[in-house]
Protein backbone atom coordinates (compact mmCIF):
# COMPACT_ATOMS: atom_id res chain seq x y z
CA UNK A 1 0.00 0.00 0.00
CA UNK A 2 1.41 3.50 -1.25
CA UNK A 3 1.23 6.40 1.59
CA UNK A 4 0.06 9.38 0.78
CA UNK A 5 1.23 11.83 3.99
CA UNK A 6 3.76 12.40 6.17
CA UNK A 7 4.62 14.23 9.46
CA UNK A 8 7.53 17.04 9.49
CA UNK A 9 8.00 18.96 12.31
CA UNK A 10 4.02 18.55 13.31
CA UNK A 11 3.05 19.77 9.51
CA UNK A 12 1.05 16.58 7.54
CA UNK A 13 2.85 17.03 3.85
CA UNK A 14 2.42 15.08 1.10
CA UNK A 15 5.15 12.22 0.92
CA UNK A 16 6.72 14.03 -2.43
CA UNK A 17 8.06 16.35 0.25
CA UNK A 18 9.61 14.14 2.44
CA UNK A 19 13.10 14.62 1.50
CA UNK A 20 16.63 15.35 3.10
CA UNK A 21 19.42 17.47 1.43
CA UNK A 22 22.11 15.53 0.62
CA UNK A 23 24.77 18.16 1.89
CA UNK A 24 23.32 17.29 5.61
CA UNK A 25 26.04 15.98 7.13
CA UNK A 26 24.19 14.70 10.18
CA UNK A 27 21.94 12.51 8.63
CA UNK A 28 25.03 11.08 6.27
CA UNK A 29 27.23 10.54 9.81
CA UNK A 30 23.61 9.17 11.38
CA UNK A 31 23.63 11.49 13.64
CA UNK A 32 19.84 10.51 14.81
CA UNK A 33 17.64 8.60 16.78
CA UNK A 34 14.41 6.69 15.62
CA UNK A 35 11.39 4.74 16.66
CA UNK A 36 8.88 1.83 15.14
CA UNK A 37 5.40 1.78 16.00
CA UNK A 38 2.95 -1.14 15.27
CA UNK A 39 -0.49 0.45 14.20
CA UNK A 40 -3.14 -2.50 14.56
CA UNK A 41 -6.55 -1.42 13.87
CA UNK A 42 -6.04 2.28 13.58
CA UNK A 43 -4.72 1.84 16.95
CA UNK A 44 -0.43 2.95 17.51
CA UNK A 45 0.64 0.31 20.08
CA UNK A 46 2.25 1.81 23.46
CA UNK A 47 2.26 4.66 21.93
CA UNK A 48 3.62 7.06 24.99
CA UNK A 49 6.06 4.90 25.53
CA UNK A 50 7.93 4.54 21.93
CA UNK A 51 8.00 8.68 22.29
CA UNK A 52 9.52 8.48 25.91
CA UNK A 53 12.27 6.30 24.40
CA UNK A 54 12.50 8.23 21.22
CA UNK A 55 13.56 11.08 24.35
CA UNK A 56 15.87 9.13 25.69
CA UNK A 57 17.23 8.13 23.06
CA UNK A 58 17.96 11.80 21.64
CA UNK A 59 19.47 12.56 25.39
CA UNK A 60 22.13 9.62 25.36
CA UNK A 61 23.90 11.04 22.21
CA UNK A 62 23.05 14.94 22.83
CA UNK A 63 20.87 15.44 20.24
CA UNK A 64 18.77 18.44 21.10
CA UNK A 65 15.39 19.56 20.14
CA UNK A 66 12.48 21.23 21.01
CA UNK A 67 10.01 18.43 20.61
CA UNK A 68 8.09 16.73 23.13
CA UNK A 69 7.05 13.22 23.59
CA UNK A 70 3.52 14.61 23.70
CA UNK A 71 3.98 16.42 20.41
CA UNK A 72 5.52 13.20 18.60
CA UNK A 73 2.60 11.30 19.90
CA UNK A 74 -0.13 13.97 19.00
CA UNK A 75 1.85 13.96 15.71
CA UNK A 76 2.13 9.77 14.91
CA UNK A 77 -2.03 9.60 15.55
CA UNK A 78 -2.40 12.49 13.16
CA UNK A 79 -0.45 10.91 10.34
CA UNK A 80 -2.72 7.41 10.64
CA UNK A 81 -6.04 9.67 10.62
CA UNK A 82 -4.64 11.56 7.58
CA UNK A 83 -3.34 8.29 5.72
CA UNK A 84 -6.46 6.46 7.00
CA UNK A 85 -4.71 3.52 7.84
CA UNK A 86 -6.14 0.56 9.82
CA UNK A 87 -2.61 -1.41 9.78
CA UNK A 88 0.93 -0.06 9.54
CA UNK A 89 3.97 0.67 10.80
CA UNK A 90 4.95 4.14 11.87
CA UNK A 91 9.04 5.06 11.87
CA UNK A 92 9.76 8.16 13.38
CA UNK A 93 13.32 10.13 12.70
CA UNK A 94 14.09 12.54 14.70
CA UNK A 95 17.41 13.98 12.67
CA UNK A 96 19.68 16.05 14.62
CA UNK A 97 21.41 19.06 13.16
CA UNK A 98 21.23 23.33 14.04
CA UNK A 99 17.55 22.69 13.57
CA UNK A 100 16.22 19.52 14.44
CA UNK A 101 14.02 17.64 12.47
CA UNK A 102 11.19 15.56 13.19
CA UNK A 103 9.70 13.18 10.91
CA UNK A 104 7.08 10.07 10.67
CA UNK A 105 5.64 8.34 8.21
CA UNK A 106 3.90 5.05 7.47
CA UNK A 107 5.43 1.92 6.06
CA UNK A 108 4.65 -1.38 5.13
CA UNK A 109 4.83 -4.15 7.62
CA UNK A 110 7.05 -7.09 7.13
CA UNK A 111 5.78 -9.65 9.60
CA UNK A 112 7.73 -12.96 10.16
CA UNK A 113 6.48 -16.12 8.23
CA UNK A 114 3.97 -17.95 10.59
CA UNK A 115 5.54 -21.23 10.37
CA UNK A 116 8.31 -19.59 12.88
CA UNK A 117 5.71 -19.38 15.17
CA UNK A 118 5.00 -22.97 15.35
CA UNK A 119 8.96 -24.27 14.42
CA UNK A 120 11.00 -21.32 16.49
CA UNK A 121 13.62 -19.25 14.48
CA UNK A 122 17.59 -20.26 13.55
CA UNK A 123 20.01 -17.82 14.49
CA UNK A 124 23.48 -17.37 13.95
CA UNK A 125 25.69 -15.56 16.11
CA UNK A 126 28.17 -12.05 15.29
CA UNK A 127 30.63 -10.60 17.97
CA UNK A 128 29.89 -7.40 18.31
CA UNK A 129 28.70 -5.09 20.54
CA UNK A 130 26.67 -1.40 19.69
CA UNK A 131 27.65 1.90 21.22
CA UNK A 132 24.99 3.61 23.23
CA UNK A 133 22.94 0.59 23.97
CA UNK A 134 20.22 1.99 25.17
CA UNK A 135 19.64 5.03 22.42
CA UNK A 136 18.07 3.49 19.34
CA UNK A 137 20.18 5.32 16.81
CA UNK A 138 20.44 5.55 13.42
CA UNK A 139 24.21 4.18 13.39
CA UNK A 140 22.73 0.82 12.15
CA UNK A 141 25.95 -0.25 9.54
CA UNK A 142 27.56 -3.13 12.22
CA UNK A 143 23.79 -4.55 12.57
CA UNK A 144 22.56 -4.47 9.07
CA UNK A 145 25.79 -6.22 7.95
CA UNK A 146 24.99 -8.49 11.02
CA UNK A 147 21.64 -9.12 9.68
CA UNK A 148 22.79 -9.65 6.01
CA UNK A 149 25.16 -12.46 6.90
CA UNK A 150 22.40 -14.23 8.81
CA UNK A 151 20.21 -14.28 5.94
CA UNK A 152 22.88 -15.38 3.67
CA UNK A 153 23.25 -18.25 6.09
CA UNK A 154 19.43 -18.96 5.80
CA UNK A 155 19.09 -17.60 9.17
CA UNK A 156 16.02 -15.42 10.32
CA UNK A 157 19.24 -12.86 12.65
CA UNK A 158 22.06 -12.86 14.47
CA UNK A 159 22.93 -12.48 17.88
CA UNK A 160 25.19 -9.97 19.17
CA UNK A 161 27.41 -11.51 21.28
CA UNK A 162 30.01 -9.38 23.44
CA UNK A 163 33.64 -9.12 24.48
CA UNK A 164 32.84 -11.73 27.13
CA UNK A 165 31.03 -14.10 25.29
CA UNK A 166 27.68 -13.32 26.49
CA UNK A 167 24.42 -12.70 24.21
CA UNK A 168 22.89 -9.60 24.15
CA UNK A 169 20.56 -8.97 21.99
CA UNK A 170 19.59 -9.50 18.25
CA UNK A 171 20.22 -7.19 15.73
CA UNK A 172 16.60 -5.89 15.73
CA UNK A 173 14.84 -7.03 18.99
CA UNK A 174 15.42 -8.77 22.60
CA UNK A 175 16.58 -11.77 23.82
CA UNK A 176 15.29 -13.81 26.90
CA UNK A 177 15.92 -17.64 27.98
CA UNK A 178 13.08 -19.33 29.55
CA UNK A 179 13.07 -22.63 31.82
CA UNK A 180 9.77 -23.80 33.42
CA UNK A 181 8.13 -20.43 34.63
CA UNK A 182 11.58 -18.55 35.31
CA UNK A 183 12.52 -16.07 32.23
CA UNK A 184 16.11 -14.69 32.01
CA UNK A 185 17.14 -11.54 30.41
CA UNK A 186 20.80 -9.88 29.82
CA UNK A 187 21.56 -7.43 32.31
CA UNK A 188 19.48 -4.22 31.45
CA UNK A 189 23.00 -1.98 31.16
CA UNK A 190 23.98 -3.62 28.15
CA UNK A 191 20.95 -3.59 25.95
CA UNK A 192 18.06 -1.84 24.10
CA UNK A 193 15.35 -1.31 26.64
CA UNK A 194 12.27 -2.71 24.15
CA UNK A 195 9.30 -1.49 24.39
CA UNK A 196 7.93 -4.48 23.73
CA UNK A 197 10.12 -6.39 25.61
CA UNK A 198 9.41 -4.24 28.60
CA UNK A 199 5.32 -5.67 27.99
CA UNK A 200 6.60 -8.77 28.06
CA UNK A 201 7.96 -8.97 31.20
CA UNK A 202 4.86 -6.93 32.63
CA UNK A 203 2.32 -9.71 31.08
CA UNK A 204 4.58 -12.71 32.63
CA UNK A 205 4.96 -11.26 36.24
CA UNK A 206 0.82 -10.91 35.62
CA UNK A 207 0.91 -14.60 34.94
CA UNK A 208 2.95 -15.90 38.15
CA UNK A 209 6.19 -15.97 35.83
CA UNK A 210 9.75 -15.35 37.76
CA UNK A 211 11.90 -12.88 36.08
CA UNK A 212 15.62 -12.57 36.42
CA UNK A 213 17.93 -10.79 35.30
CA UNK A 214 21.76 -12.63 34.81
CA UNK A 215 24.45 -13.04 31.92
CA UNK A 216 23.31 -15.52 29.27
CA UNK A 217 26.40 -16.87 27.97
CA UNK A 218 26.46 -17.85 24.35
CA UNK A 219 28.47 -21.29 26.12
CA UNK A 220 25.25 -22.25 28.64
CA UNK A 221 22.56 -21.59 26.36
CA UNK A 222 21.55 -25.51 26.34
CA UNK A 223 21.40 -25.23 29.42
CA UNK A 224 17.51 -23.48 29.44
CA UNK A 225 14.42 -25.04 27.76
CA UNK A 226 14.25 -22.49 25.09
CA UNK A 227 15.59 -18.68 23.94
CA UNK A 228 12.90 -16.14 21.97
CA UNK A 229 13.33 -12.63 20.49
CA UNK A 230 10.77 -9.77 21.22
CA UNK A 231 10.34 -6.92 19.14
CA UNK A 232 7.38 -4.68 17.55
CA UNK A 233 6.81 -6.76 14.21
CA UNK A 234 7.55 -9.91 15.77
CA UNK A 235 5.98 -10.20 19.26
CA UNK A 236 7.27 -13.36 21.07
CA UNK A 237 9.36 -15.37 18.84
CA UNK A 238 10.40 -18.55 19.58
CA UNK A 239 14.24 -19.75 18.91
CA UNK A 240 15.06 -23.22 17.47
CA UNK A 241 18.19 -23.25 16.73
CA UNK A 242 21.34 -21.02 17.38
CA UNK A 243 24.35 -21.84 15.16
CA UNK A 244 24.82 -25.49 15.62
CA UNK A 245 22.94 -25.98 18.80
CA UNK A 246 19.24 -26.96 18.36
CA UNK A 247 16.13 -26.82 20.81
CA UNK A 248 13.71 -29.88 19.93
CA UNK A 249 10.38 -28.94 21.12
CA UNK A 250 8.70 -24.98 22.32
CA UNK A 251 7.67 -25.11 26.01
CA UNK A 252 4.34 -24.84 26.87
CA UNK A 253 5.27 -22.24 29.39
CA UNK A 254 6.54 -20.39 26.25
CA UNK A 255 3.68 -20.99 23.99
CA UNK A 256 1.57 -19.42 27.17
CA UNK A 257 3.45 -16.89 27.52
CA UNK A 258 2.93 -16.03 23.71
CA UNK A 259 -0.75 -16.71 23.61
CA UNK A 260 -1.09 -13.85 27.03
CA UNK A 261 0.73 -11.23 24.95
CA UNK A 262 -0.93 -11.63 22.24
CA UNK A 263 -4.29 -11.69 24.26
CA UNK A 264 -3.14 -8.46 25.82
CA UNK A 265 -2.91 -6.41 22.40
Amino acid sequence: MAYTYFSRNGEVLPVAQATVPLDDIHYAYGFGVYETIRVARSKPRFLDAHAGRLMESARIIGLEHEFSAGFVAKSVEDVIIKNKVENCNIKILLLGGPEATLNILCLNPRYPDRKLYKQGAHLITKELERPFPHAKTLNMLPSYLAHREAKAAGAHDALLVNRHGCITESTSANVFAITGRTIISPPETDILLGVTRDNVLKIAKQNRFKVEEKALKLADIKQYENLFLTGTSIKIMPVCSVDDRTWEEISSHLRTLMQEFDNSL
